[in-house]
């Protein structure tokens, strides 16, 4: 994989799970308690032996920066080495990227200056496992000029993605966007390949494709204009997932929305979670904090004494449950439940104060919020929804920082 150069695609804004995007980038947004969403894509490369990788970043950049630099800076660059950030250079346009491929084209100067035979292009904001050095295998023996990683999903599902039409050898044949009859995968009436907007390519030729589409009035993007054209004139083929998740359903997620972000976060509270993230032999890297271990605290098993207890969690280091109870949650470090308070179905992040006798339930409480006593979230839709944003499916979501008072939120 030295011959392979990789440019994670981290800049988009990810309105959709907006209010956890009004101050980061979507890559950068915390999951499963102590991680960011973009931590899955760089434990892919590295646990693929991928050792030169830039992330193109753009929207609300200060965090996602901030975490590549204090978590990933792991490599060596004396051996040429390294995970860098890089924001819009403006070298070739004063303009900010228009779409996935002219992102890629404003900074060809880095594929130029590597001298890497491969590009790999990559999402920056999906959960999955995967091992990108069999997909440089499957390019090579196809001689292919480009492969795109398909993952095979029931076909009446399909019409919410890109959908690739192949034939018996995998070669694609067609590109259609959401179509309203998707083509089904040669010998299985009952799925469609979707596009995962993975991309491996020859150097030589997505330089020639991403200089012709930058002098027209494109969208400029991979998936609508650059495959389509490559796969009319070159080789192109689709990768089939091989997931290293190694679950009996395959498991790769687009967390586009803030119940789909909820609903990822609680399986991870499973007794046997879809997507595994104890296996030694695919691990997940992240920024280590310097917290303390989780502690209990207040062991008052008589009526209405207080305890400290957490039921089918997961809590991070620093927490203090200080005689609250947190069930079926997930608790970023740094998190005080106290007295009394009841925490349940809920995803509280880092610096978070639960005040004692609060009640939570069915709700994301992004970092640096104090709950004061008595407050009552997720029991009273109206009530909630005066105050806070609330999803379709009555989900509470607090945004960073926000200031609640006492007064005004207090049940009594």
């Amino acid at each position: 994989m030295h011959n392979v150069f990789t440019m994670i695609l981290a800049g988009g804004k990810g309105e959709r799970l907006n209010p956890l995007t009004e101050q980061r980038a979507k890559p950068a947004v915390p999951f499963g308690g102590k991680y960011r969403i973009i931590d899955f894509t760089l434990s892919n490369c590295l646990n693929s032996g991928l050792r030169r990788i830039a992330v193109l970043i753009q929207y609300k950049s200060h965090s996602l920066d901030k975490h590549i630099r204090s978590g990933w800076n792991i490599l060596n660059s004396e051996l040429g080495e390294y995970i860098a950030s890089v924001p819009p250079q403006q070298r070739i346009s004063e303009e900010w990227y228009k779409g996935t491929a002219d992102a890629v084209y404003q900074n060809l100067f880095l594929l130029d200056s590597e001298h890497a035979d491969y590009l790999l292009i990559l999402a920056g904001d999906h959960i999955y496992k995967m091992n990108y050095a069999e997909m440089y295998h499957w390019l090579i023996a196809k001689n292919a000029d480009a492969v795109v990683g398909a993952l095979d999903i029931p076909i009446q599902d399909a019409t919410r993605f890109g959908v690739i039409s192949v034939d018996e050898e995998l070669r694609i044949k067609r590109f259609d966007e959401k179509p309203a009859a998707p083509t089904p995968i040669p010998g299985d009436p009952t799925h469609a390949f979707a596009s995962m907007g993975i991309y491996l390519f020859k150097t030589e030729a997505i330089r020639r494709y991403l200089t012709a589409d930058a002098q027209e009035g494109t969208a400029h993007d991979f998936g609508k204009n650059i495959i389509p054209r490559m796969i009319e004139e070159g080789r192109v083929y689709a990768f089939k997932f091989q997931d290293e998740n190694k679950k009996a359903v395959k498991y790769w997620r687009d967390i586009g929305t803030l119940d789909a972000y909820w609903e990822a976060n609680m399986d991870l509270i499973a007794v046997d979670p879809l997507f595994n993230l104890y296996d030694p032999n695919w691990p997940i890297r992240t920024y280590q904090g310097q917290f303390p271990p989780a502690k209990f605290v207040f062991a008052q098993d008589f009526q209405g004494g207080r305890m400290g207890v957490a039921l089918d969690s997961i809590i991070c280091g620093g927490c203090i449950i200080s005689g609250g109870r947190v069930q079926n949650s997930i608790l970023s470090p740094n998190v005080r439940v106290q007295d009394h308070a009841d925490v349940r179905e809920s995803i509280v992040m880092e610096n978070v104060v639960i005040g004692e006798q609060s009640r939570i339930r069915r709700a994301i409480i992004d970092k640096d919020v104090i709950i004061p006593p008595k407050t009552e979230i997720g029991y009273d839709r109206e009530a909630d929804a005066q105050r806070f944003k609330v999803t379709e499916s009555g989900l509470v979501v607090i945004s960073k920082g926000m200031k609640l008072h006492a007064s005004l939120d207090s049940s009594g």
